[in-house]
This record gives C-alpha cells, sequence and structure tokens, in this order.
C-alpha cells in the first residue's frame, strides 16, 4: 500500500479499512470521524503494559494482568444464561477462566487443553479464588499479547482491541509523501518525516509528548495549511485592480480640527496604512483592530471623507441599529457641510427609506449609515467605493469573502474589531487580510478604575450608586442569566431589576436577550437619552454601544466570566470626560483561577494583555469563540503550547510570498488538512 504521494488512501472512507463494517462506519461518523486521516487523530489518553507476566501467585486484584497458563477443565453450563468455566493452573497456582455469552466451541478453540496459553485482562477473585472473566486477548502466540496497547477515547459499539487493531493497520498502510518542507525548516523538527511523526504520535511511550520534534513537526503542518489559505486569499484579493482614491490633507483636517483631542500614533499609523491602501490601484481588505475605547471610529469617517472627497460612495455597517445611529450622529458633528449622507434605519417610514434609496441609486447621498440591511438586493449604489464594517470580529474567512465580493473590485474593505486578540492568533483568525493596530487610547480618556466586591456587600454597592445617580452619572448592572437556573447559583436579571426597582423606583430598565429587537432599542434610547439611571442587562450591551454618561458598571458573578468579556464589558463605561468605576461583584468561595482572573483586570486597562493572559488561563479554544474561523479546528497546535511554532509558519508565509512560491508545492499539505477545498471555493 505504500504508494508514494498516494494521500488520496488517508483521504478515503473507512470501508477501505479490514474490520470496519457498517455498524462501525455509523458510530465512527457520529464522532465526525469520515476518512481515514480522521482517524489518524483519534489519540491515545494512556496505555496499557501488557509486556509484564505475572506469577499466579503474584496477581493483583482488580488489575489488567498478562498470565501464562495450562487449561485443565471445562465446565460448560447445563442452564441457559449462566457462564463457561475452565479450571486453569501455572506452576504458581490456579486461576478460573469465565466466558459470559461465549459458545463451546469458540471456548474449546481459544483454551485447548493441557496447552500453554498467554491471556490478559483484569484479575478478579471469587470465594477466595482467582479469576478472570472474558479475558481481553487469548493467544497461543504470546508476542501477539505481550506487548503494550493503546487506550483511546472510545466511542461506545468499538472495543479497544477492534480500536487498536484498526489504527496498528492505518500505521501499516500509511503512504510515503512527498516532502513539503525544504530543508531548513525540516532541520528544525530533527528531519522528521511526515509519516514517521505520524506513527510515533500513535507511540504510548510518546502520550502528550508536546515538545518532542514529531509533535511539533506535525503541530506545524497543520499551522502552515491554515495560514497558506489565508495567504492565498490575500494574494487574490490584491490582484484585484482598482480606481485610486485620493487622500487630501484638508480632508483629514476638516475632521481633526473639530475634536478636542489629539490623534495618537496608532490612530495616524492606521490611518497612514489605510490611505496607502485607498490610495493604490490594489484594492483594499484590512481589518482595523483596536482596544476598546481607542478611537477606531474617528480613523474610520476620516478615511471615508477622503473616499467622498474622491467622488466615490461610502457604506459603513453596524451590527445594530442603535450603534448604526451612533456613527451617524458623529459624522453629522465632524463632516462638513456639503456632505450629504444617510441613516437608513427599520423605523425611517416607506417615504424616508425610497427617497434614500433613490438618492443611493444617482448618485446624491454619498453616504450611507445601518445595519446589514443596506446590503439589500434592492439597494443599488452609484459608485459604491468603500465598505465599512464595525464589530463583525466573529466573522470567517468565508464570510468576510463575500463581504469583499460585494461592493465590486472598485470597493475597498475595512472591518473593525474592538476585539484584542493574542499575537499568535492573528495570523490564524485574520490572515486573509492586512492588519492595523490601535493599542493606544486618546489622551483624554481616563483608566477605568475597577474595584472587586464580595455579594455580601452589597449595601456599600448602592451606597455608591445612589453616590453616582445623585452626581447625574448613569449605571449598568450586568447579569448572567435572564431567570433563575437552578444548577447555577447566579441572580439573574429579572431579579435584581426587581430588587433595585423598589429602591431607585421609576430609574431602573431591564435589558436581556429574549426582548425583541424593536423594544431593546427603544429601551437603549430612552437611557441614551437619560430617562433611567441604571440599566440592568445580559452581556448584550458587551459590543459597541457608546453611552457618555455611563460612568459605572457592576458585574455580578465576575468569577464566572472570561477575562477578555469582562474587559469587553468594562468598555462600556469611561466614554467620557469623568473618572468611571468598575465593580467586579463575586461570592467568597472564589477559584484560584478566579482570583487570577480579577486581579488581572484590576492592575490593567490594556485589551491586548488582557487577552494574552486570558488564553494563558482559559486556553484559545473558549477564548473567542471564532468558530468559523479555523483558529479552534487545530488538532495539536496550541498557541500557548506552540507560540515559536506559530511564529515560524508567519515568516515562512513571507517567504512563500516574496520569493512567490507556486502552493502547488504544498497541494498534499493542503488536501489532508482539509484547506484545498476552501482555496477552490473562495479563491
Amino acid at each position: 500500500m505504500k504508494n508514494k504521494n498516494n494521500y488520496d488512501y488517508l483521504l478515503s472512507d473507512l470501508t477501505k479499512l479490514n474490520g470496519v463494517g457498517k455498524k462501525t462506519m455509523e458510530i465512527l461518523k457520529k464522532k465526525k470521524v469520515n476518512t481515514i486521516f480522521d482517524l489518524l487523530w483519534r489519540l491515545p489518553k494512556s496505555y496499557t503494559d501488557r509486556t509484564l507476566v505475572s506469577k499466579i501467585c503474584d496477581l493483583l486484584v482488580d488489575k489488567i494482568q498478562t498470565i501464562r497458563i495450562i487449561p485443565l477443565k471445562y465446565q460448560f453450563p447445563r442452564v441457559r444464561n449462566l457462564p463457561s468455566r475452565v479450571n486453569c493452573e501455572d506452576e504458581s497456582g490456579k486461576i478460573d477462566c469465565i466466558f459470559f455469552h461465549s459458545y463451546e466451541g469458540y471456548v474449546r478453540k481459544i483454551l485447548p487443553l493441557n496447552q500453554e496459553v498467554t491471556i490478559s485482562g483484569k484479575i478478579t477473585s471469587y470465594k477466595g479464588r482467582y479469576q478472570i472473566t472474558n479475558p481481553t486477548y487469548v493467544s497461543q502466540d504470546s508476542s501477539l499479547i505481550e506487548t503494550v496497547h493503546n487506550k483511546y477515547s472510545l466511542t461506545e459499539g468499538i472495543t479497544e482491541k477492534n480500536y487498536n487493531k484498526i489504527i496498528n493497520q492505518i500505521l501499516k498502510n500509511l503512504p510515503i509523501l512527498n516532502e513539503w518542507h525544504d530543508k531548513e525548516i525540516l532541520n528544525k523538527f530533527e528531519n522528521e518525516s511526515w509519516n514517521a511523526a505520524i506513527i510515533k504520535l500513535h507511540d504510548p511511550t510518546n502520550i502528550e509528548n508536546y515538545k518532542a520534534s514529531f509533535y511539533k513537526r506535525l503541530a506545524y503542518d497543520e499551522i502552515l495549511a491554515s495560514f497558506l489559505v489565508n495567504s492565498e486569499i490575500r494574494k487574490k484579493i490584491k490582484k484585484i485592480k482598482k480606481t485610486s482614491k485620493k487622500f487630501t490633507e484638508s480632508s483629514h483636517n476638516e475632521i481633526v480640527n473639530k475634536l478636542n483631542f489629539k490623534l495618537t500614533k496608532d490612530q495616524n499609523k492606521s490611518l497612514m496604512d489605510i490611505n496607502n491602501d485607498l490610495n493604490s490601484n490594489s484594492k483594499m481588505f484590512r481589518l482595523l483592530q483596536g482596544d476598546v475605547g481607542s478611537g477606531k471610529t474617528i480613523v474610520a469617517l476620516i478615511s471615508a471623507l477622503s473616499v467622498v472627497r474622491s467622488n466615490f460612495q461610502v457604506a459603513l455597517m453596524a451590527p445594530t441599529e442603535i450603534l448604526a445611529r451612533q456613527h451617524y450622529t458623529l459624522a453629522k458633528k465632524l463632516f462638513p457641510e456639503n456632505i450629504s449622507f444617510e441613516l437608513l434605519s427599520s423605523k425611517s417610514d416607506n417615504l424616508d427609506k425610497k427617497k434614500i434609496i433613490h438618492n443611493l441609486k444617482t448618485n446624491k447621498t454619498k453616504m450611507v449609515f445601518g445595519t446589514h440591511a443596506i446590503f439589500q438586493k434592492k439597494i443599488v449604489f452609484a459608485n459604491l467605493g468603500y465598505i465599512i464594517i464595525d464589530e463583525q470580529h466573529k466573522f470567517g474567512v468565508r464570510q468576510r469573502k463575500l463581504l469583499s465580493d460585494k461592493g465590486g473590485d472598485n470597493c475597498d474593505v475595512l472591518l473593525m474589531s474592538a476585539t484584542p486578540i493574542p499575537r499568535t492568533l492573528t495570523m490564524s483568525v485574520y490572515g486573509d487580510m492586512d492588519v492595523s493596530i490601535i493599542r493606544e487610547k486618546p489622551n483624554n480618556r481616563k483608566e477605568v478604575k475597577t474595584y472587586s466586591k464580595l455579594e455580601s456587600k452589597i449595601d456599600d454597592v448602592i451606597k455608591f450608586v445612589k453616590k453616582e445617580i445623585d452626581e447625574g452619572n448613569q449605571v449598568f448592572w450586568v447579569c448572567p442569566l435572564i431567570e433563575e437556573s437552578k444548577k447555577l447559583d447566579h441572580q439573574s436579571s429579572v431579579k435584581k431589576y426587581e430588587f433595585l426597582n423598589k429602591i431607585f423606583p421609576n430609574k431602573v430598565a431591564l435589558l436581556h436577550g429574549k426582548i425583541e429587537n424593536e423594544e431593546k432599542e427603544k429601551i437603549l434610547n430612552r437611557f441614551l437619552n437619560k430617562e433611567y439611571s441604571i440599566l440592568v442587562s445580559t452581556t448584550i450591551i458587551e459590543v459597541g454601544i457608546d453611552f457618555p454618561n455611563a460612568n459605572v458598571i457592576i458585574i455580578e458573578n465576575a468569577n464566572k466570566f472570561g477575562l477578555s468579556q469582562l474587559h469587553q464589558l468594562r468598555g462600556r463605561v469611561g466614554r467620557g470626560d469623568k473618572q468611571a468605576s468598575c465593580i467586579l461583584m463575586f461570592k467568597s468561595n472564589l477559584s484560584v483561577n478566579a482570583k487570577k482572573r480579577i486581579n488581572i483586570l484590576k492592575n490593567s486597562n490594556d485589551g491586548f494583555e488582557i487577552s494574552e493572559e486570558d488564553m494563558k488561563l482559559r486556553g484559545f479554544g473558549d477564548l473567542l469563540g471564532f468558530k468559523q474561523s479555523g483558529a479552534k479546528n487545530f488538532r495539536l497546535a496550541d498557541p500557548i503550547q506552540n507560540e515559536d511554532l506559530f511564529i515560524l509558519a508567519e515568516k515562512q508565509i513571507r517567504k512563500i510570498e516574496l520569493e512567490n512560491i507556486s502552493i502547488e508545492k504544498y497541494k498534499s499539505l493542503l488536501k489532508l488538512y482539509d484547506q484545498a477545498d476552501i482555496i477552490n471555493d473562495i479563491v
């Protein structure tokens, strides 16, 4: 079977394997094991050492052991459902082999009288006599048993014995693949071939040997496969030719001169990146990633004005109507009066909507703000040149490519995200785009002071809230659940609303996921207009909304949230020029990790630093929720354990792009790691 470069064997379905019938195949498919290659990543969790042969007199009860015995006498039952028994011995003692649901002929075959047989299984004791029930292994050839057997995370219906047989069959038939790495890369992994590395991965002595060369080589393979896909998409987009947009200093100054603060170095650097892209003849596809409150929207609006001045239209899409309205209101303050722009809202009456749609089609309206509705088929742009997508950090590669295609070849795309991610994940999640990062906060922005309070000290918190309200400030009160849970000891948002409404009558509003969107918008607008002093909410306030008068956020059961989420929630306050506060509430029985998380948050306002620490504490799989991005789909690679491999892969991608190395060289790699179809689909 060892045909050179025959990766088709690895990608074939399970029927190619001996011992895999329809039933076994169905069981495996339920676990998303569809190909032979998939099976290779069901790694052993531990192993059973059957090499040590014991004497009967030395046996330990409830332990899996291997013995050589001689069967002396059969005892077959005359009553159905009773077990068969075979009396056996060695030179040191006696033992019975017990068989349930086994035919007499089968027992006679595997345990012939007066012939030495090797058996292995769990030892028990009954009425002072050793016995072994349905032994796992029985053979007259001791070499078949006296080995080390892997223990896999099994699916009900497949025995450990059969599973090992299937895996060993695959390992024996592994095809010899052409090497896709050059010598320089291979040297870093002690020249381990892919085949040898896979075999070592299933060697029971190598379980969880994360630092071994074979393990690192395989982890690097899947990182590189992911990065190659992103690189191909990025290259494809850059090949698209478009009309350049002219950036002028006057457009820049028209907005900057109206601000009550200076742009940070990071804002200016990001503006330079974006304007260079806009001015080029290649299509822009860029992510503007910034910490909460770093001033991404200002950067986006400055670049938008340059595009409008170049006689193109601009569309800015936000995830919620209220956020779209906030961007529109900010543009009203900053844009010159001669720039025509509109807000396309569900609240707009039909006549206004028709007018806006007509003006976009005839190029009278130069910029439109709205939700995803602005990309409906009925809305036609006369000359769309720039799409800005806000708070779309959970878009995957496919969705982002669709967005890139919406405006046609002449349309540049800027995505904004307020979710800082660790350095090692940037290429995995956003490698299909160019990335600009804003870490600095505007000079007028004060850091949010963060405190922790025991739940039992709620009276102190209430006093603090009263003081803030008396001073004209507003408060967010965040609860994890909508209703009481019997399983989780959380205070629900509904109960908290009822509690606070008694203390602050007619000053408290409630917001949660079960409220209809239209009603949510009304509640948020009323809070924005200061009709309420306290907004009790679930985590739906996490994304994007700007309430300059909200200066306090109280987060209940703070230990139940991840660091990055707590940081996002904290970022809802401190948008004005007053000192803001965040109070983390918790019960007294905190875990060590929970204490660490809370202390990190109290000591840092840097979202990027916090995301790094969050990943170290929780693992990258739970960090972001990037299900579509591919970051969670790594089988071996881990951004914490393998930071060096992510950096190495990034360098290699740069080399491949610089030297224009054909992706054909990596065909086998992309096929195996299920990336080739993605390239075919979206490139």
